[in-house]
């Protein structure tokens, strides 16, 4: 099959500009019954989980521990070296 041309695409283009789109309807869920609903739903996704073992639970305690002394301690020297800046330049 031709591949059209450049005019008939335009011409298409053209019409397709001059006709309104029809009207779509946002697509509603069926609603089924509040609070009751939610939580079972709820429980429903939360079987799903892969929940963390033990190790992975004490592994990822250990890094976010690691990574807050670490992160502390620059801050800490940042402090210092904010301080004696503000202390002899700025005051001095």
């Amino acid at each position: 099959m031709a591949r059209p041309t450049r005019s008939q695409r335009r011409a298409r283009r053209r019409q397709q500009a001059a006709a309104p789109e029809p009207r779509r309807e946002p697509r509603q869920e069926p609603r089924r019954g509040g609070f009751i609903a939610f939580l079972g739903e709820s429980w429903a996704e939360l079987k799903k989980v892969e929940w963390p073992g033990q190790r992975q639970v004490v592994t990822g305690t250990v890094v976010v521990i690691v990574a807050c002394l670490i992160v502390g301690g620059y801050l800490w020297l940042a402090d210092l070296g904010v301080k004696r800046l503000v202390q002899n330049v700025f005051l001095g």
